[in-house]
């Protein structure tokens, strides 16, 4: 019986997360391929930068949200905002199942408890480290898929691979089953802060109004129950947070995921193959050569998508977690 419970937990918590990234995937994806145009490439993206950065490349083909929207519009149409949208669902899908499930099977351990009422009194610390762990198990879990997104997305117009399926082919036949993991080691390196800080800081926030509604006049339903727009204001503040501190590593990340990449000459200049022999050296040219503006290329964009790409997430996840303990539990 207790294995039959564990078991229906585990598809709970998979399901939800599933339909929880999956929706959040599709209503933030403009945003996400904006971001990830801005992040590839190596010329500045503001006209600040390029006034008062020491030219190094040619012209910038993006230089701001408003342009950005514009040429993708004007170039590609209404589905270039969804470039790479497929993937991205096989990636977010499985990864956000493998996350929720991972990280209710943490907390149940750490507190004795598979209620998960009971997980929002966990320490911080716990927090923190069972998103960190759950974030390193979906990522592994998921990571090609993450690869091709990303590849699809930043290619533009022409198109390098038509889809998905060429992307793999082609990529397998040339850099082998190391070509589907480009980008790896930076990726866990980033996940590892990002998803700690976004699982940990939405159960503090939580923690947080739980205890100010028991403490309000106006307390929601005369207890500690979070309503859905406290519940998608603790999902945006943690989505806020983590994409801030950990920005710079996913701009490396996409960086060793599109090396090689043949793209129309409009575009900016190609990032060569092997054109970081690590992180480290990833991060130290960078830095170098388009200075700290280049870490934070796409910040923008990546802060207004992960706010409410994270408030969905979490909403999405509690409300279909909910929904599915009153039908199998």
């Amino acid at each position: 019986m207790e294995e039959t419970g564990q078991l229906k937990r585990a598809f709970i918590d998979a399901t939800a997360g599933a339909i929880s990234g999956g929706i959040s995937r599709t209503v933030t994806s403009p945003l996400d391929v904006i971001k990830i145009r801005f992040q590839v490439q190596l010329e500045p993206t503001t006209h600040w930068a390029l006034l008062t950065t020491r030219a190094v490349y040619g012209n910038s083909k993006y230089t701001g949200m408003l342009q950005a929207s514009k040429d993708i519009l004007r170039e590609e149409g209404f589905p270039g905002f969804w470039r790479g949208n497929v993937p991205a669902l096989l990636m977010v899908m499985p990864y956000t199942a493998i996350q929720f499930a991972v990280l209710h099977k943490l907390k149940t351990f750490a507190s004795g408890s598979s209620k998960s009422e009971d997980h929002v009194n966990l320490s911080p610390y716990l927090s923190y480290i069972s998103g960190a762990l759950a974030g390193c198990a979906a990522t592994v879990g998921s990571y090609p898929f993450d690869l091709l997104r990303t590849i699809l997305a930043s290619q533009g117009e022409p198109k390098v691979y038509p889809n998905m399926r060429a992307a793999f082919v082609d990529i397998f036949r040339t850099r082998g089953i190391r070509g589907l993991y480009s980008g790896l080691t930076p990726t866990l390196v980033e996940i590892i802060p990002y998803a700690g800080l976004q699982f940990g800081t939405y159960d503090t926030f939580k923690r947080w109004l739980m205890a100010w509604n028991l403490r309000s006049s106006n307390a929601i339903h005369g207890d500690e129950h979070l309503s859905s727009f406290q519940l998608f204001i603790c999902g945006l503040a943690a989505g806020t947070c983590a994409k801030a501190v950990c920005h710079p590593l996913d701009v490396v990340k996409k960086r060793f995921q599109i090396e090689g990449l043949q793209r129309h000459p409009r575009y900016g200049a190609r990032l060569e193959p092997r054109a970081y022999r690590n992180m480290y050296d990833g991060l130290r040219r960078i830095l170098l050569e388009e200075g700290w503006a280049g870490l934070y290329k796409g910040i923008v964009p990546s802060i207004v998508k992960a706010a409410p790409a994270g408030a969905v997430t979490f909403v999405a996840y509690e409300y279909t977690s909910d929904w599915l303990e009153s039908i199998l539990i």
